[in-house]
């Protein structure tokens, strides 16, 4: 009986592994597909979107999470439930501009990168830069367009990573004539 309450915890532990070691795969073939790190790191962030754009609907449909009202609470969601959901951590999220439209979501842990060492040769390689074109594929998505970069990364020597995201503008819909 007592290996059936482990088996939900070392599911997920194998399954985040998986997930980990497959993910390193496709950047290694990314890696080889293309001459350089900034080819890469481009095809990661149009990956990235893509898997944002239909993820959306899923973290929408799972969550019950209702429209967000601001860009803090937008902030908050993603590092509290989004983060939480999908990679099982949980960023803080800091270092708000003055104005407000600008935050960091700082990862103590960053499950894409265990079992990774950067090799010297991709010095300009943005290894998860994945996580910023889902992140800006699902907020357009929801009206909203931002910018989002890394800030820091532990693959670089850092203590942290931190993704620092930049509010751009609200996204109008556009309604076809007729269909108001």
């Amino acid at each position: 009986m007592s290996r059936q309450g482990n088996r939900g915890t070392e599911g997920k532990k194998m399954n985040s592994e998986l997930f980990t070691l497959t993910y390193g795969a496709l950047v290694t073939q990314l890696c080889k597909d293309y001459e350089n790190d900034e080819e890469v790191n481009k095809q990661l962030d149009k990956m990235g979107y893509n898997m944002g754009v239909r993820l959306i609907e899923d973290f929408l449909a799972r969550s019950s999470v209702g429209r967000c009202h601001d860009f803090r609470e937008t902030a908050d969601v993603i590092a509290k439930v989004a983060f939480k959901m999908y990679l099982g951590i949980t960023p803080s999220v800091t270092n708000w501009s003055p104005a407000g439209d600008e935050f960091s979501l700082i990862l103590e842990s960053n499950p894409l990168v265990d079992f990774v060492e950067l090799p010297d040769n991709h010095n300009g390689l943005i290894y998860s830069n994945l996580l910023c074109g889902v992140l800006r594929g699902a907020l357009e998505m929801v009206q909203m367009a931002v910018d989002v970069k890394f800030a820091q990364d532990t693959l670089r020597g850092d203590n942290v990573t931190e993704i620092r995201m930049k509010f751009i503008k609200r996204i109008e819909e556009n309604i076809p004539v007729g269909d108001e």
